[in-house]
């Protein structure tokens, strides 16, 4: 028999936050995966980070976890999205080398002596009074442990499709995860279907790069982790192709071979990141698409053809592609394809990521119908703490809404009955202003400090930044410049001035100006010579000091609402004034605070009354 405390079934990115976390709190680890040469393989686009994902990915660094150093440590290109604009929409993204990454985070498993690996499919749960106990392998080897986590990401039952061609497959050339999903419907669990798809790769030696728009990395590096010391390497470009009017024609003209469209794929795809016959359908009246052509790693010639997803017949593939400018005489390395699998609706879970109904089951990942690395590294995390919290009776890790995306995120996933694969938007974050990639460390250092992940070295170092920011806040609010003629020359050129003698962070709210501007006009902050994540924070917390003094009173009211618990075994059928409806969806997903069942679709302000009368009581 074999013993351990924890089992983490899965290799992707959630596993490896899981398995990462819970074994520096401690805890004696297995990590089973169908293959140990794919850990942390990057199946889709090898990049990390974008729009809101970013988010996500500083807020693992800023608990503890390894994404964000990892990303650091194998980029082939950085760069900042929206920066000219706010800072609740900037995004860093990195163009990762693909074999670089899994070698990197292999390492950093293989160096953690609490982490065994196993090679093998785990095929059944071994459950005894509502609580796991372990698993089952396909070789009918059993694995004892009192918690698991489920990380299986597109691998339960999986099925790639071509064309109307199928193959049992969680990834093209990977072997479909059987026999688990039995398993969690036998024990109460319910499951649903959900499909997801990737593009093509192609040889850069039969690019024509002169037909398209380069895209180079940033000059001026920012990256992801907050530790110190990060490398800086050589960038290599991506480039920008477009579709075409005939790249539309072949679409429509071949529709029917698509097994979407003809009823083979009965799971439901991602809204936010959809196949490019799905754009040519959805959005007929757009005559073209962005293509990106992304390299896969500095070493290798194979290429990632972004935007443009397919399930269509590889013969189609091939007439589309060359219907691209650039790509007219490409070679296919790999086919794109669709793969449909089976997950499980998060509404069975706990905001712990602990499922309802077996004790010491978690779920990470795209099983719980998400889609992204960032957004299955982020659920890791927080099952790997919690895994260690369950083991020792301590208090769950919660996070909310208002301190972060990776609360949001699990709160969505548990209250919501969300039906295609989740992606992670700034507009699903109703405090995006507080909740900042530059200020991830403020509001989640202190958390992994407490829970063991963050060690006292660098938590000393995040004091010391914050205290930098804080003096450097109260210098611009008490430096004052006057109206100079030299001054005025200064501002002239970003289309200000100033009549008045005028503090340094009065200035800097105004629209034109920046903190590069204040260092032209005022030797004191020339000399300072700050880093640019001191004198950034503290220009952000000053220039929009009254949205977040705004959005600080929504938290404050939430948090009201959050402090209302609602009894687990809540007979909401006894409720008076409450529709069926109402009653329904609250008894599905058993809310555990007045706030939460406030954000239950079709739940109204009415019934929320009702329900603070009833506790009242």
């Amino acid at each position: 028999m074999f013993k351990y405390d924890l089992i983490v079934v899965g290799s992707g990115h959630a596993g490896c936050e899981a398995v990462l976390s819970a074994a520096k709190l401690g805890l004696k680890c297995l990590l089973m995966t169908l293959n140990l040469d794919n850990i942390a393989l990057m199946p889709c686009n090898p990049a990390v980070g974008g729009p809101a994902k970013s988010c996500l990915v500083r807020e693992i660094d800023a608990l503890g976890g390894v994404m964000g150093i990892v990303a650091d440590a194998t980029y082939i290109q950085m760069k900042m999205l929206n920066s000219s604009k706010g800072p609740a929409v900037r995004a860093l993204r990195a163009q990762s080398d693909k074999k670089e990454y899994m070698r990197f985070m292999r390492n950093l498993i293989e160096l953690n002596d609490n982490i065994s690996l196993k090679q093998a499919m785990a095929v059944e749960l071994i459950v005894e009074n509502d609580s796991v106990k372990g698993i089952v392998d396909e070789f009918g080897l059993e694995y004892h442990a009192p918690c698991v986590i489920l990380t299986t990401g597109t691998s339960l039952e999986g099925k790639c499709y071509v064309g109307l061609q199928s193959v049992s497959a969680g990834r093209m050339g990977e072997r479909a995860a059987t026999g688990l999903s039995s398993s969690l419907l036998k024990n109460g669990l319910t499951l649903k279907r959900l499909k997801t798809g990737t593009p093509a790769r192609v040889d850069s030696r039969t690019i024509d790069y002169s037909k398209m728009s380069v895209q180079p990395g940033d000059e001026e590096l920012h990256f992801f982790s907050f530790e110190p010391d990060r490398p800086v390497r050589k960038q290599y470009p991506c480039y920008l192709t477009r579709t075409t009017e005939k790249t539309h024609e072949i679409i429509k003209s071949n529709l029917d071979k698509s097994p979407l469209y003809a009823g083979l794929i009965h799971g439901i795809g991602p809204r936010y990141c959809p196949s490019i016959e799905d754009k040519v359908v959805r959005f007929a009246h757009n005559p073209s698409h962005h293509i990106f052509i992304e390299p896969e790693g500095k070493d290798t010639y194979e290429i990632y053809v972004q935007g443009f997803s397919t399930s269509l017949p590889a013969q189609v593939q091939i007439q589309m592609l060359h219907s691209l400018p650039g790509l007219e005489n490409v070679h296919i390395i790999k086919p794109a394809y669709a793969v449909e699998y089976d997950a499980v609706p998060a509404l069975q879970l706990t905001h712990s990521l602990m499922t309802k109904k077996i004790k010491g089951l978690f779920c990470a990942g795209q099983i719980n119908g998400t889609s992204g690395y960032e957004e299955a590294a982020a659920q890791g995390l927080v099952a790997g703490i919690n895994a260690y919290n369950y083991l020792n009776n301590s208090e769950m890790l919660e996070l909310s809404r208002s301190n972060s995306y990776i609360g949001t995120l699990i709160d969505d996933l548990v209250t919501k009955d969300i039906q295609e694969p989740y992606r992670m938007l700034t507009s699903r974050s109703e405090y995006r202003l507080l909740l900042r990639q530059d200020n991830a460390d403020e509001r989640l250092t202190p958390i992994g400090h407490k829970m063991g992940l963050i060690s006292d070295e660098r938590y000393n170092r995040f004091l010391e930044k914050q205290r930098k920011i804080e003096k450097e806040t109260e210098r611009l609010k008490s430096v004052k410049v006057p109206p100079s003629e030299e001054v005025n020359n200064i501002l002239a050129q970003y289309n200000e001035n100033i009549d008045k003698g005028m503090k340094l962070a009065e200035l800097v709210k105004r629209p034109n100006i920046d903190y590069k501007v204040l260092k032209e006009i005022d030797k004191e902050t020339a000399q300072l010579n700050l880093s640019p994540e001191i004198y950034e924070e503290a220009e952000i917390k000053i220039k929009y000091d009254g949205y977040i003094k705004r959005q600080n009173r929504q938290v404050e009211t939430l948090d009201k609402l959050e402090k209302i618990k609602i009894p687990a075994d809540l007979d909401y059928d006894r409720l008076d004034h409450i529709s069926t409806e109402t009653k329904e969806k609250l008894a599905k997903v058993r809310p555990a605070t007045l706030a939460q069942a406030s954000r239950i679709g079709g739940v109204k302000p009415a019934d929320i009354s009702v329900l603070m009368v009833m506790l009242g009581r």
